[in-house]
């Protein structure tokens, strides 16, 4: 590939760098201003909140690590938010243990017949999981800025994009909030970037690599089935993502030692295998799935698109190693490394082991529509083509309003961003950035497309962290191969304005939050149903 030309070269010595006047504080004192504004928006906004404000889901995450840690199964499965309830649960462990945290059971939260003790014990709950968010929130903040400098050249354009995650609306409000979107969404982030990142770069242990990124997705989908949506888009948007250096390395060229490794490859996954066949004979029991209520998508039979789904994945693996030139053995070497560590990650169903998790996981397209409207609902029950397709068509029309903000506006900041990568888009391609490009345009119709599946549901605020992260990631590659737009007049005003609105529009809804005055009373009309052994004060005893 061409390399482009030096900026330096192409700009006046006198040219202000835009990059320069938004990074001034450089890349460890910028990510510690980020981190530290999250901070101080999560204790304002979110902390200090009375602890029944974002019952949906503080009190559902919360009342299930009490059950847990009094000794009872767990009661909330509904997408299933396994790895978040299991998370407070431990995090209650070891506050308890270290003489932090008084109510960490069931039996330690007072009767609602003493409201004060109550109040005060749910209180402490309630605050200590809202920490536990928001070090989460932090962390993937880190993470998140450490994989994209490696995917883009300039660590200006790294810090801009890791200030935009933070500051989106998604991240703004699961750094306050126990929801399960962020820990699901996350990982699939993160096993995208390393994608990318082992893809320009070949080397020996590339199919670990491929093996992790796996991993992380299943994990992803163990969180929230919505995931599913995400995972079904990598395999097409990485696929541009490889260059020069993406062609297998001498190793994996040469049979003595190439087919070997892919032989314990193919073994690994069969161990895993082995090890995980219980939890998918569970996951497709037809008896266990009429009990959990699903409904078959396709074809009256469960694990048709499943199937359809691992197919993609292979058959972009293999056009992936014909574009870019990865050796047979390498290849098949990734399958199977995929299928080990997506395998292996299944196992964590066992830590706290419930045949409704499993379902859920192994068939969450079907749970998903469990929870939509009746609109969507109508694809379970083999509706037409034309029930089918005129939905998608109006949900991808309402995510282009959305884009626009002004035809419907929202607490999405990243909405702005778009505005400027579909005309970077353009003038990325008639630059000759045509890789770059399609990257980009890849990413931003993944985000579209996922977008408007989530409008059957409302696309609310806490569903954006599926997908500003593409829309950020599209952006960073854009202004890191056309870097020198930079120098431009309007580049400095442009980029304080998307600060401005960035931080503004992004505190929106935690805000709103903030300053709201409605009472506790609505918890009432769902409390019986997820919180079954905790009566609350304020609501009439059934």
């Amino acid at each position: 590939m061409e390399q482009p030309v030096p900026d330096s070269i192409r700009q006046p010595a006198t040219a202000k760098d835009t990059f320069d006047r938004i990074t001034f504080l450089g890349w460890r004192n910028g990510l510690a201003a980020i981190v530290a504004g999250l901070g101080v928006s999560f204790f304002l906004f979110g902390y200090a909140l009375i602890y029944w404000r974002n019952a949906d889901m503080d009190f559902m995450v919360v009342y299930n690590a009490l059950v847990l840690n009094e000794g009872k199964p767990q009661q909330f499965f509904d997408h299933p938010a396994y790895i978040t309830i299991l998370s407070v649960q431990l995090w209650f462990k070891l506050l308890h243990g270290l003489g932090l945290l008084d109510a960490w059971t069931l039996s330690s939260i007072p009767p609602a017949s003493n409201p004060a003790a109550f109040d005060v014990a749910m209180t402490s709950a309630v605050r200590a999981a809202r920490l536990l968010a928001w070090l989460t929130a932090s962390g993937c903040v880190l993470i998140f800025a450490g994989l994209i400098r490696m995917v883009v050249r300039d660590w200006r354009v790294a810090l801009i994009a890791a200030f935009a995650f933070t500051f989106s609306g998604g991240v703004a409000i699961h750094a306050r909030i126990l929801r399960s979107e962020l820990v699901a969404a996350f990982p699939v982030l993160s096993a995208l970037l390393i994608l990318i990142v082992i893809g320009r770069r070949a080397g020996v242990a590339r199919p670990l690599g491929m093996a992790l990124a796996a991993s992380l997705c299943v994990l992803g989908i163990e969180n929230k089935v919505q995931a599913i949506l995400l995972i079904a888009a990598l395999p097409i948007v990485i696929l541009p993502f490889g260059g020069a250096c993406s062609a297998s390395v001498a190793f994996w060229r040469n049979p003595a030692s190439a087919w070997p490794a892919a032989a314990t490859a193919a073994l690994a996954a069969a161990a895993a295998a082995w090890a995980a066949y219980p939890l998918m004979a569970v996951g497709f029991d037809r008896a266990v799935i009429d009990a959990a209520q699903l409904r078959p998508l396709f074809f009256g039979q469960f694990g048709v698109y499943q199937a359809a789904l691992l197919i993609l994945i292979g058959a972009c693996m293999a056009a992936y190693a014909a574009i870019w030139r990865v050796a047979a053995a390498e290849t098949l070497a990734s399958m199977f490394a995929v299928a080990a560590g997506a395998l292996l990650a299944l196992l964590a169903l066992k830590l706290e082991f419930d045949a409704r998790d499993v379902i859920a996981v192994f068939n969450p397209l079907e749970k998903m529509l469990s929870f939509a409207d009746a609109g969507t609902a109508e694809l379970a029950k083999g509706a037409s083509l034309k029930a089918i397709v005129l939905p998608l068509f109006e949900g991808i029309a309402s995510v282009l309003a959305r884009y626009t903000f002004v035809l419907h506006s929202s607490p999405r900041p990243t909405v702005f961003l778009t505005w400027l990568i579909v005309p970077g888009i353009v003038v990325a391609w008639r630059r000759g950035e045509r890789q770059a490009a399609i990257q980009a345009l890849g990413l931003l119709l993944a985000a579209v497309g996922i977008d408007a599946l989530g409008v059957r549901r409302g696309l609310k605020s806490e569903y954006f962290v599926f997908t500003d992260p593409l829309i950020i990631v599209a952006g960073a590659i854009l202004l890191d191969r056309m870097s020198s737009f930079r120098f431009h007049t309007w580049a400095y005003p442009i980029a304080a304005t998307l600060v401005g609105l960035h931080l503004v529009v992004g505190q929106a809804e935690p805000v709103k939050y903030a300053l709201k005055r409605a009472g506790p009373e609505p918890v009432c009309e769902w409390s019986k149903y997820h919180l079954p052994l905790l009566p609350l004060p304020w609501c009439k005893p059934s």
